[in-house]
C-alpha cells in the first residue's frame, strides 16, 4: 500500500495513547485520507522555541506519524505573521489595501520553506504520495525539486486564487508561479480560481496549455483542476439530532422563547464580513421595525492572528459596530446582536444550527466557506432554515438554492434576512433539499478521494517537453 505524506502549516499531535486523526479543521477534512493510506503528517508543531531543533519531533499515532518542527521567533514573525498573513493573505482575498510587503519577511518565507523541505526529504520514501495544504507553503514542491525528490507532489489551495491584475501587485508573484508549477496537481476550490491562476501562468510564464487543465510551464507538466472541499455531512446531521442533550443549545433555546434566531459563525478575519454583516442586521431592523424584540442575531467569531495589526484593528472595530447597535436599538429586555469571541465544539455549533431560522454567511471573499455547508446539513428534514451566502464564497457554486447576497450592499443584505424570516416552508424545503443531496454526493471523503486518485495517476505521466501536437492545443 502506496503511503501518503500531508504537509501543513500547522499539525495538530493527537493525545498518546490515541489513534484517532485530531479534531479540527483540516484534520477533520482529511480523515478519509488516511484511512486509505498509511500516513505521515508533517508541519509546524504551534509552538516557539528560542532555537528550534533542525529535525522534527516523531510521534507515532496508530496509522499515522506525526513529524513536526518548531519555529524560531524570527521564523514566526517574518515567515507566518510576516509574509503568509500580510502579504499574502490579503492579496488572496482581494484586499490590496490590506497587504504589507517585505523583503524581510519574504525571505523568512522562503528560509522556513527550505527548512521544512531539509527535515521532510529525509522521511520521504520512493513510494510516497505527498499532498501539501495552502498558502504557507506554495515553494515547498521547488525546494523539495532542488534536493532530488522526484514523488508525486500536489499542492491543495483552500482560499481564493485572485485574478492576475490582483496576485501581480505582489513584488513576489512571478517566483511565487513559478514555484506552484513544481507541484504535479493543483487543486483549487472553484473553476473560477483555475481560471485565475492558469490564466497567470499562460501569460507570465508563457505555460503552454495541453488541454484538460494541463500546462507545460518550463519543461514541467502541471495540471490544475477544481476540487470544491466538502464536509462530513451525515455526521453533522447526526451531531445536530443529539445536540439537545447539550446544556448549551438549551439554553440558548430557551433563553430564545419565541424569537426568531439568525446565526453567524466566523473566525475573525475581514475577509469574513463581520462587522458588514452588523450593519446588514441593523439595517434589518431600521426597515422592519415590528422585528425588535422578536429576532436575534448570533455572531460566534473566535479571535485569530492578534499579533497581526490588522486583526487587532478589527477587533475594535467589530467592537465598536457592535456598541453602536445594540446602544441605539436594544431595549432592557431585548439585545439584538449576540457577540461571543468563544470557539465551540461540532455539537454546539450543529445544535445552533439547527436552532436558527437563518444562517447568514455573507463573507467579502472566501475560498469555500464550510460553515456554509454545515448550516445546511444540520438542518432539519421537517422544517429547515435559510441559508443566506455571499455571492463571493466558493460554496456559492454549489448551493445556487441559498438566498445569494452581495455582501458589500447592507440593503440587499437585509432584505434576504427578511425573505428568508417569512419563506413558506414548502419553499424552504424546495431549496434545502437539492442542496443537502448535493452536499451529501461531494461530501469530504468524495473530494479527498477524488484528488488522490488523480494525484496517483502522475506515477505514470512522463515529465517530458509536450510533443508537437500537444503544444498546437
Amino acid at each position: 500500500m502506496s503511503r501518503l505524506i500531508i504537509v501543513s502549516n500547522r499539525v495538530a499531535v493527537p493525545e498518546a495513547g490515541s489513534k484517532a486523526v485530531a479534531a479540527g479543521g483540516l484534520a477533520v477534512a482529511l480523515k478519509e485520507a488516511f484511512t486509505a493510506y498509511r500516513g505521515l503528517w508533517f508541519g509546524w508543531s504551534g509552538k516557539i522555541a528560542e532555537q528550534p531543533s533542525g529535525a522534527p519531533a516523531i510521534a507515532d499515532r496508530g496509522r499515522v506519524r506525526y513529524a513536526v518542527m518548531d519555529l524560531s521567533p524570527q521564523d514566526h514573525r517574518e515567515y507566518y505573521s510576516g509574509f503568509a498573513n500580510r502579504a499574502l493573505w490579503p492579496i488572496m482575498h482581494y484586499r490590496l489595501g490590506l497587504a504589507a510587503y517585505s523583503r524581510a519577511d519574504y525571505a523568512g518565507y522562503q528560509r522556513v520553506n527550505r527548512i521544512f523541505a531539509q527535515a521532510l526529504a529525509g522521511l520521504i520514501e520512493p513510494g510516497d504520495l505527498i499532498w501539501v495544504h495552502d498558502y504557507h507553503l506554495i515553494p515547498l514542491a521547488s525546494e523539495l525539486r532542488g534536493l532530488g525528490v522526484a514523488n508525486p507532489i500536489g499542492y491543495f489551495h483552500h482560499i481564493p486564487w485572485p485574478s492576475g491584475e490582483v496576485f501581480n501587485t505582489l513584488p513576489a508573484s512571478n517566483e511565487l508561479l513559478r514555484a506552484v508549477a513544481d507541484y504535479d496537481l493543483i487543486g483549487l476550490q472553484t473553476e473560477c480560481d483555475v481560471h485565475n491562476l492558469s490564466r497567470n501562468l499562460v501569460d507570465e510564464l508563457r505555460a503552454i496549455p495541453l488541454g484538460g487543465g494541463s500546462l507545460m510551464v518550463d519543461g514541467r507538466r502541471t495540471r490544475i483542476r477544481s476540487f470544491p472541499i466538502g464536509i462530513d455531512v451525515e455526521g453533522f446531521r447526526q451531531a445536530a439530532d443529539r445536540a439537545g442533550m447539550n446544556r448549551t443549545v438549551r439554553d440558548t433555546i430557551a433563553g430564545l422563547r419565541t424569537r426568531k434566531l439568525l446565526i453567524g459563525v466566523d473566525r475573525l478575519d475581514y475577509s469574513k464580513g463581520v462587522p458588514e454583516r452588523m450593519e446588514a442586521v441593523e439595517r434589518f431592523f431600521a426597515s422592519n421595525p415590528d422585528q425588535r424584540g422578536n429576532v436575534v442575531f448570533l455572531q460566534i467569531a473566535p479571535k485569530s492572528r492578534t499579533e497581526v495589526p490588522e486583526y487587532e484593528q478589527l477587533s475594535r472595530d467589530v467592537n465598536e459596530v457592535l456598541g453602536n447597535i445594540n446602544g441605539s436599538l436594544g431595549e432592557p429586555s431585548w439585545t439584538p446582536i449576540q457577540y461571543v469571541t468563544k470557539a465551540y465544539p461540532r455539537a454546539v455549533l450543529a445544535g445552533l444550527y439547527r436552532a436558527a431560522r437563518v444562517g447568514l454567511v455573507t463573507p467579502m471573499r472566501d475560498g469555500m466557506n464550510l460553515v456554509a455547508k454545515e448550516y445546511v446539513a444540520a438542518q432539519s428534514e421537517d422544517d429547515p432554515g435559510v441559508l443566506v451566502l455571499s455571492k463571493f464564497a466558493g460554496a456559492a457554486r454549489q448551493l445556487p438554492e441559498a438566498l445569494l447576497v452581495n455582501p458589500y450592499d447592507r440593503f440587499e443584505v437585509a432584505e434576504a434576512i427578511r425573505a428568508a424570516l417569512y419563506m413558506p416552508k414548502a419553499e424552504r424545503l424546495e431549496r434545502w433539499k437539492p442542496m443537502v443531496e448535493r452536499l451529501g454526493r461531494e461530501d469530504v471523503d468524495w473530494w479527498a478521494r477524488t484528488y488522490l486518485t488523480e494525484l496517483e495517476a502522475f506515477r505514470t505521466i512522463e515529465r517530458e517537453p509536450p510533443t508537437a501536437a500537444e503544444a498546437a492545443q
